[in-house]
């Protein structure tokens, strides 16, 4: 076993263990325990889980080919990097990236669990459209998923996220997509916890439109609320899952709020539908800047209401971005690209305890990651 800080515990079985040791009925102290040491203040998730397509885009915005190798040496560069992993408690990552390995031949999850970082696995298959909608979605993988998680499990995993995908629009969200989608977390969350998986319940309302933050509150209260019901109904063990939301903004074609706007509206709705028993709250960046993704984390924890759960980040591009363009694909940059990537999660760290006075890292961290329609 690998003991981790603040006294957690990975627990791992051997791979002749059957998968009845890994049941959530049996064995719940192990989903609590790694959800709440996820959950420790101060620390957060990165989002290394981009599918091929997905990290391919983001190799081609610096002429780099997407080829395994360049896929492994981004993925070593940010593990590898010093001093970052002390500011973060999981990793996600793509199941290509579970299994590879750095170039001197270490395991990925190795590296993560020598770090008392814990390993986490994408486990859903994209978006396919609802018939009969205004181009709503659901999202897939449901099919052979107990299988898979225990595959995951046994290669290192104690984590799982599943994206589903909501839009705001004149109609939308409709109650066939909300529902579709809470059922659908709520399957996805079950069949994790009883492989010993804890799953991040990530519902994600886009930014995509004209909304002002009042509908964006509402809409997303809307949609957590209904997710809560079908984990309930589900009987899931919230006290091993996390919630990954995104944080109540305008949309993307409105005027910007202050982050003390963001906060409050955030906050709030938050308040009105998470259950306390839920360890900790992940937030997602949703296309937002690096900078303005931190400052609005750091607003949120300042806002003096009672929050019985921690605040955090589980960011991709938000944490990654400036060390993307500053490495390039070159060799010769990878230390200056990894003092990036350590500075973004330092001031995230510093923004999950309310104490981050914001600044850090230039121009890079200032650019929009806005993409319309975003997918992976």
């Amino acid at each position: 076993m690998l003991k981790l800080a603040a006294g957690y515990w990975l627990l791992a079985c051997k791979a002749s263990v059957s998968s009845a040791c890994i049941n959530a009925r049996a064995f719940p102290e192990e989903l609590i325990k790694n959800a709440k040491y996820i959950a420790t203040p101060g620390k957060g998730i990165l989002a290394a889980d981009e599918s091929t397509g997905t990290i391919g885009k983001r190799l081609s915005s610096i002429n780099v080919e997407n080829i395994e190798s360049n896929r492994q040496a981004l993925r070593e560069l940010l593990f590898t990097s010093p001093n970052a992993l002390a500011h973060l408690s999981g990793v996600i990552l793509f199941e290509e990236t579970l299994y590879q390995k750095t170039l001197d031949g270490k395991p990925f999850v190795e590296v993560l669990q020598e770090n008392h970082v814990i390993p986490g696995i994408k486990v859903d298959k994209g978006t396919v459209d609802i018939a009969g909608t205004n181009g709503e979605t659901t999202t897939q993988g449901l099919d052979s998923l107990g299988a898979r998680c225990q595959q995951y499990y046994k290669a290192g995993a104690r984590f799982a996220k599943w994206r589903a995908v909501l839009k705001i629009g004149p109609t939308e969200p409709s109650e066939l997509a909300i529902q579709q989608n809470a059922q659908g977390l709520a399957r996805y969350a079950i069949i994790c916890q009883e492989n010993g998986l804890v799953p991040i319940v990530e519902p994600e309302v886009l930014t995509d439109g004209a909304h002002d933050t009042k509908k964006c509150a509402a809409v997303t209260e809307t949609v957590i609320a209904a997710v809560y019901k079908a984990l309930n109904d589900h009987h899931v063990l919230l006290e091993g899952t996390l919630l990954k939301p995104n944080m109540v903004t305008p949309g993307s074609d409105s005027p910007k709020v202050p982050p003390e706007v963001i906060a409050e509206h955030t906050v709030t709705a938050l308040r009105r539908t998470v259950p306390a028993a839920v360890p900790g709250i992940v937030f997602l960046s949703g296309g937002q800047s690096e900078e303005e993704a931190t400052l609005n984390l750091n607003a949120i924890n300042k806002l003096e209401v009672v929050k019985p759960w921690t605040l955090s980040f589980s960011f991709g591009r938000a944490l990654q971005q400036s060390s993307l363009k500053t490495w390039a694909g070159k060799k010769e940059n990878v230390g200056k690209a990894q003092e990036a990537f350590l500075g973004r999660c330092r001031a995230n760290s510093k923004a999950t305890l309310g104490k981050y006075a914001g600044g850090s890292d230039g121009g890079l961290a200032s650019e929009t990651l806005f993409v319309k329609g975003y997918s992976y």
